[in-house]
């Protein structure tokens, strides 16, 4: 039986998505805010919509009658998708996770609060007065996140008093949606922070290799798999993992952040759909987190997810807003062996946005890392 995908958001992400659900015969409807998204350029049909708006959404999910709904992004009219999954539409992987993990409140407070797993401390603040009263009790530095963002727009760590201002203002142009409202967090002092990838299908719960990255203004530029875990951290983190992952329910992938600090495993963030950490897997896994996330949505069986060879991604970013450009030095960073590169097609670029990706394996983690910095670097874009 042909069934009918649509994805709700259809970037770089979402088009490994529509590619893998295609593999398996399944008619798929890219849908985004703007024309010509990465995913449109695959899908058998697209929209474009204001996914915010409820009515619209609505209007496409009754016109088009999708057998699965899989939002790719936060920005979406969530309270729309609880109705429409009441109404009989199913929701990847369910309507609530999609919700709570929309705002970074509803899913922090879910995992420190109801669930006790371990986590920064936080307060939330909806004023410019309210944030000076948050930072006077958690004590600098700290980290300002909108309550609902992607790819770090709007995260600052504020080190000074000073700087208050500055990040209360930066946070409200990031978030994207109509809240000022922004989560306040403690800082961890941190060995490392990790993407635990976690799948939940008819076989049960399946984690994948630990993903080690490094962020710059919360957004990442570079992954690598494995990241090296001792018994006792790796055991923390699937239970974190998992506890966070039965809450939130449904079939699907999960990229579930988290700290690894002196005294333990600490919870960051879920995500309940594929993690941009997680484009090393195209290279690393039999499986990657795509075809992983497609399956488990299907109600196919994941027996088990191999690691092919240790990999690393890395990534190439526009410095300027431009509708006319050209990426370069794919040539010379296919010269380097066991590499690849992913160009994503964006129409336009912008300050900080992801345009493509290098992808390299090797004998370590860290030697793929340098042949992946060295492939990447031989990118770049003319304008």
């Amino acid at each position: 039986m042909l069934r009918k995908l649509m994805l709700l958001g259809s970037g770089e992400l979402g088009k490994e998505v529509i590619i893998e659900a295609q593999r398996l015969g399944v008619e798929t409807i890219a849908v985004d805010r703007y024309a010509h998204a990465p995913a449109m350029q695959v899908a058998h049909r697209a929209h474009v919509i204001d996914m915010l708006d409820g009515a619209a959404l609505r209007q496409i999910i009754l016109a088009e009658q999708p057998d699965l709904i899989v939002p790719e992004i936060e920005a979406i009219a969530t309270d729309t998708l609880v109705e429409l999954e009441r109404e009989g539409f199913r929701i990847i992987p369910t309507a609530r996770a999609a919700r709570l993990t929309m705002d970074r409140e509803g899913i922090r407070r879910l995992a420190a609060e109801t669930l006790g797993l371990p986590t920064a401390l936080y307060r939330f603040a909806d004023s410019l007065d309210e944030l000076r009263a948050a930072v006077d009790e958690l004590g600098l530095p700290c980290v300002i996140k909108p309550i609902m963002s992607s790819s770090g727009k709007g995260q600052s760590v504020c080190r000074t008093e000073s700087e208050i201002e500055a990040c209360w203002h930066y946070a409200m142009e990031g978030g994207r949606a109509k809240k000022q409202r922004i989560i306040v967090e403690g800082f961890i002092q941190f060995e490392s922070e990790i993407t635990l990838l976690t799948v939940r299908s008819v076989s049960g719960t399946t984690y994948c290799a630990p993903i080690g990255h490094v962020q710059k203004d919360g957004d990442y530029i570079e992954s690598w798999q494995p990241h090296q875990m001792s018994e006792r951290q790796i055991s923390e983190a699937e239970a974190i993992a998992k506890t966070i992952t039965d809450a939130l329910g449904g079939y699907g992938i999960y990229g579930v952040e988290l700290f690894l600090t002196s005294s333990g495993v600490l919870f960051s963030e879920v995500s309940p759909r594929p993690h941009d950490t997680g484009m090393v897997t195209m290279v690393t896994q039999d499986l990657s987190e795509f075809a992983l996330h497609v399956r488990a949505i299907l109600g196919f069986p994941i027996p088990a997810v191999r690691l092919l060879a240790p990999g690393a991604s890395h990534t190439l970013k526009a410095d300027r807003e431009s509708e006319q450009f050209e990426i370069c030095g794919v040539e010379e960073a296919l010269a380097i062996p066991y590499t690849q590169v992913r160009i994503f097609g964006k129409p336009v670029t912008k300050p900080g946005r992801r345009m493509a990706v290098a992808l390299s394996t090797a004998g370590s983690a860290e030697e793929a890392r340098e042949m992946a910095r060295q492939a990447a670097a031989c990118l770049s874009i003319k304008y």
